[in-house]
């Protein structure tokens, strides 16, 4: 009986705490948010990011005045019971009214009430106070027989309360392990069923880790206490329990034995695989920490789109990935390039319908996709290169050495695809397909200098159009904290480049709470619009979906894309110099080694030598690249006779790839279709002089 009742204690206590402590920590989560959300109500300008809010009103509509809970359709249920009763007294005055004389005197047990303005004649029978009259006699002599027989009661009660006592110990051990099966199950298919739905989002946030790490402590705390109480209150069974467990121990050697079969991995087979094969399935740690580890590869995959991975080395040695949505057959191929900070997971983030790859692969063409350098991984030749000589890189590696590698990797594959098929029909030319491509930021930038620099050198850059998107390039004219950043790169260069070679999260740990940061950050909208609102007011006013940005999978604790110390000199130099420039070394002696010039060189006058059409495109609300400087392109071009075009959208910078914009993709669908509907137009000229010889 004690054991019971403190059994019972505990579990009450138990609760009691797990549910203070939950309610507390809710409360002050929701605190949180709403000083979030009031802060954002009074800064200037951002009280609609609250507008979208389930909860959250900043501008009530006038309406009608709101029922209570209980009136239903604009009734209320005590109303709409004496409507009902009403309706009853009608259908029995009617009946009354038919009934004759002779019938009703029938009913020796009935009377008429008389008629009134609310209730009409009705027919009230006394059959009913004859069986109340009759119930109440029943149970008095019930209870005066149940009283005499109180000492038989006694003599036969007490065995058989002991026996049940006994059967229900032995059946309550089977039947609550068979619940907890049936629970664990249900809660599993529940738990699936909850994954099933948040498909697109797999993660846990921080505070969702909070709470169930609390519950996990608790639990333990108080499963500690149980366990020391039933020692103290029941010394015999801990005893014997001690007892089971010493001999037991005693046959471990025995055990040991068979812990290889214990240990076997079973193999498993996945239904509608190509290779049913039966294979390990491993579980990884994202899976176990409950992160978003995706990679391009499985977006792709998952959407079901072929798959291709490269792995592209460079001159230097650093080994790039070049992912591949694989049309063989196509004769036209389209090459896409990040930006910075970002990787090929910005042109597959929309899904199906919004992402720029999947459109260009259904519109028939052979798509690729670039990855800088750059990555935590640091994936090299040299696998015992520093970390510091890995992150010695500035944007003149990404233009001169990555695109030129991947580029000429893509000529290399298609060439052999293509002229292997027996579809190639210009067998004569060394390239037989047409490669376009798009670019965003950083990577514009890059292209440009790939470009620009492979014509000085006198080689083929394989491209026949390009489509840049917000390119990087120009940047005096850009907002207070760039200006604070150039400055801070230009002048403790010496001093930050040893100690900080990369810009990215260091650990595992802590790119994991970013990840999770993420999703917290979506679970509070109010907190996640006070960050998005900071972020925003820091990079100039863009109003790019920041926070939505830093829940992409590819940045996750495994690997993130990172940006090296010299890149951010770089584009520091550029809006130093007002120019296009690549980089300075810092001496006349080092920028003659490289570029047989005192002066780095100048891509800006350059752009004469673009021999390919560029369709620059600028957003009026980015504020990390403004339109003046993509403008500032547009007029170099022209002057320097290039095919160039220039076009506006209402978009912030990360608009251009990770937000779903229909007529952006039709736009650079349209500029795609230039190039093929000229490639036509050169055919036909050509058939025409060769009829012509003839």
């Amino acid at each position: 009986m004690m054991q019971r009742l403190v059994d019972n204690f505990l579990a009450v206590t138990k609760e009691s705490v797990k549910t203070i402590t939950y309610e507390s920590l809710s409360n002050i989560l929701r605190l949180i948010n709403g000083i979030s959300a009031l802060l954002l109500s009074i800064l200037p300008g951002k009280a609609n990011i609250l507008e979208g809010i389930q909860g959250w009103e900043l501008r009530p509509k006038v309406r009608g005045p709101r029922l209570p809970r209980w009136m239903e359709n604009g009734v209320s249920s005590f109303n709409h019971f004496v409507h009902e009763l009403s309706v009853d007294y009608d259908s029995i005055a009617s009946n009354a009214e038919h009934l004759s004389e002779d019938t009703i005197d029938d009913f020796d047990d009935a009377y008429i009430v008389p008629a009134s303005p609310l209730t009409p004649n009705l027919v009230f029978s006394r059959a009913a106070s004859f069986a109340k009259r009759e119930r109440n006699r029943r149970h008095w002599i019930v209870s005066i027989i149940m009283f005499l027989l109180i000492p038989a009661r006694i003599m036969f009660g007490i065995p058989f309360y002991f026996c049940k006592r006994i059967f229900n110990d032995g059946v309550r051990s089977h039947t609550t392990n068979y619940h907890r099966r049936v629970s664990s199950s249900n809660a599993t298919k529940k738990a699936l069923d909850h994954c099933v739905q948040r498909a697109t989002d797999r993660r846990r946030g921080i505070i969702e880790d909070l709470h169930l790490g609390i519950e996990i402590v608790i639990e333990t705390i108080f499963d500690v206490i149980h366990h020391v109480m039933r020692c103290l209150l029941s010394p015999l069974d801990s005893l014997r329990m001690l007892l089971r467990w010493s001999s037991s121990s005693s046959s471990s050697d025995n055990t040991k034995i068979h812990s290889s079969d214990a240990n076997a991995i079973v193999p498993t087979a996945t239904l509608a695989d190509t290779d049913p094969t039966p294979t390990e399935k491993k579980t990884t740690l994202s899976r176990t920490l409950n992160t978003d580890a995706r990679t391009c590869r499985d977006v792709i995959t998952e959407l079901g789109y072929p798959y291709e991975a490269i792995n592209v080395v460079t001159s230097d040695g650093y080994v790039l990935l070049l992912e591949r949505i694989p049309r063989r057959d196509s004769k036209k191929a389209v090459y896409l390039q990040h930006g910075v900070f970002d990787s090929s997971m910005c042109w597959v983030s929309n899904g199906i319908v919004g992402s720029p790859a999947f459109a260009a692969y259904d519109h028939g063409y052979d798509v690729f996709l670039g990855n800088f350098r750059g990555l935590v991984s640091r994936e090299h030749v040299n696998k015992k290169l520093s970390s510091r000589q890995y992150w010695r890189y500035s944007i003149n590696e990404h233009g001169t050495q990555d695109l030129p590698a991947l580029i000429e990797k893509i000529n290399e594959v298609k060439t052999s695809e293509l002229k292997s098929s027996s579809q190639t029909e210009e067998s004569n030319s060394d390239q037989p397909y047409k490669l376009c491509a798009i670019c965003h930021s950083l990577g514009g930038a890059a292209i440009l200098m790939y470009i620009i620099t492979r014509r000085v050198e006198n080689k083929p850059h394989r491209l026949c159009r390009s489509i840049m998107l917000s390119p990087a390039g120009f940047h005096h004219d850009s907002p207070f904290f760039f200006t604070v950043i150039e400055y801070t790169c230009l002048w403790l260069a010496p001093i930050l480049a040893p100690i900080l070679p990369g810009l990215y999260i260091p650990t595992r740990f802590f790119r994991m709470l970013v990840n999770k940061l993420a999703r917290d950050l979506q679970n509070y909208p109010a907190v996640g619009g006070l960050v998005q609102t900071i972020m925003s007011y820091v990079v100039g006013g863009d109003s790019s979906n920041w926070v939505g940005v830093m829940g992409l999978p590819h940045y996750n604790m495994n690997d993130m894309p990172g940006v090296s110390f010299g890149v951010a000199r770089h584009l520091a130099q550029i809006k130093h110099a007002k120019r296009f420039v690549m980089f300075d070394y810092g001496s006349r002696e080092a920028n003659m080694a490289v570029y047989g010039t005192p002066e780095p060189l100048d891509l800006g006058e350059k752009y004469s030598l673009i021999d390919v059409p560029i369709d620059l495109v600028a957003g009026m609300k980015d504020k990390v690249i403004l339109p003046s400087m993509i403008r500032k392109h547009y007029r170099t071009m022209k002057d320097g006779g290039v095919n160039a075009s220039y076009k506006e959208f209402e978009y912030a910078h990360l608009d251009f790839t990770f937000s779903h914009r229909e007529e952006l993709l039709e736009y650079v669908m349209s500029r795609l279709l230039l190039v093929e509907s000229k490639h036509r137009t050169l055919k036909l000229k050509r058939k025409d002089e060769i009829l012509d010889v003839k």
